[in-house]
């Protein structure tokens, strides 16, 4: 019986890293999975963990993929020597965190590029073989952060929510043709190297946004930090949900890794002004906004050793 080929993106770390893995050392040895990543010289802890997990060698295989890079896409979309994917999940992302004055123009692009263009490149390159078949599905890493707005979190935020309306436009039209579904897969906090990566990375300018703005980032990253160590799911759990997806005979468009934000987004739904929400969320992460006084000090540091440095984020 011919193995269901997947080809996975952003697997250097992760939610993709696990996924890969889980696939290919399942039990019923059904799966050949790609595993592609932008930088192979990062391709040493997805080996060690297919060898810990026994994976047999001809079920996993690294290829270089920068969803940036239409040439990249097509010369992986080549090496699959099957000449079909019958499951591509779309999981490279790219985070950025700050206050939007704040954020270099590079940075802003360089998130839209990967997490929305990427997709878009993918989906180019891998829809048609799909529809001219009339077989195959598509998982997309989504987040919560493409239901609801999450302050500092505008860009990143605005180029998940264009993710949930590619997908569900496209999960509109491709029954006709065959393909199961495009799923998407809306992920709360986790435990990867993409959040520490996102505070951790290159600084920006803060001394371009004003006092009150810097405190209520501050505040912001304490909140975060909290909801990390109170909510953040292990990328098992989520791989979890992926694997209900991709198992589905009839997939939905939306699956959730967690319900803890579900009363948000409903509220969302249910007040469709916005204004139950905005309000909610303000009360929610800003409980003690800053005084004038403290607003007016000229104080500018928001620095936290345990958070680093919070501007920008490539995963």
């Amino acid at each position: 019986m011919a193995r269901t080929v997947v080809l996975i993106t952003g697997c250097s770390s992760g939610i993709g890293l696990h996924l890969a893995v889980r696939l290919a050392s399942d039990p019923s040895q059904s799966f050949k999975v790609y595993a592609t990543m932008r930088d192979l010289k990062t391709q040493g802890q997805l080996w060690e963990a297919a060898r810990a997990q026994g994976c047999p060698q001809d079920s996993l295989e690294m290829l270089q993929l920068d969803v940036r890079d239409s040439k990249s896409v097509a010369d992986a979309q080549a090496c699959v020597t099957e000449g079909r994917v019958d499951i591509l999940v779309c999981n490279a992302g790219q985070g950025l965190l700050g206050p939007l004055e704040a954020l270099g123009e590079d940075a802003v692009g360089s998130v839209l590029d990967v997490n929305v263009a990427g997709t878009v490149r993918m989906l180019q390159a891998f829809l048609p073989e799909m529809k001219r078949r009339g077989s195959g599905r598509v998982l997309v890493t989504g987040s919560m952060g493409g239901l609801m707005g999450l302050p500092f979190n505008d860009v990143y935020c605005a180029s998940k929510f264009a993710l949930e309306g590619l997908c569900e436009s496209l999960a509109v039209l491709l029954p006709p043709f065959g393909v199961h579904s495009v799923s998407l897969i809306e992920c709360g906090p986790v435990h990867t190297p993409f959040m520490q990566k996102v505070l951790g990375g290159p600084g920006g300018m803060l001394d371009r946004t004003d006092t009150r703005t810097r405190l209520l980032f501050h505040q912001y990253l304490q909140h975060n930090k909290e909801i990390f160590r109170e909510a953040a799911q292990r990328p098992e759990e989520v791989v979890e949900v992926f694997l209900t997806a991709l198992r589905a005979a009839k997939p939905a468009l939306r699956y959730f890794t967690t319900e803890r934000f579900l009363p948000l987004q409903q509220m969302r739904l249910d007040n469709p002004s916005g204004s139950s929400y905005v309000a909610a969320m303000h009360r929610n992460v800003f409980p003690k906004e800053p005084s004038e006084t403290e607003a007016g000090t000229g104080t500018s540091g928001v620095g936290d050793p345990e958070l680093g440095d919070p501007l920008a984020a490539p995963q």
